[in-house]
């Protein structure tokens, strides 16, 4: 799966799990760039994530993350595995 692919799953992902047709997530998008983004939307972003690729992030995983270009790194690594 390339970088472009992640990405294309992630957009749904992000406008299901925050019921908006617009969003388009990039490397640096943060919960700073969307407005519902908050801590219990993380959880279930997260999961959806989890859900739609078919696995897992570990808990140092998910508190590192400080943006979608790293989420997406963490995502390739893991499904390169």
């Amino acid at each position: 799966m390339t970088r472009e692919e992640v990405y294309g799953t992630l957009n749904e992902v992000f406008r299901d799990v925050f019921d908006d047709a617009s969003i388009e997530v990039e490397d640096s998008t943060t919960s700073e760039d969307i407005e519902d983004w908050d801590s219990l939307e993380h959880i279930n972003l997260i999961a959806a994530v989890e859900q739609e690729f078919g696995m897992k992030f570990s808990m140092g995983q998910v508190v590192t993350m400080k943006n979608v270009g790293e989420m997406v790194d963490i995502i390739l690594s893991q499904i390169a595995d």
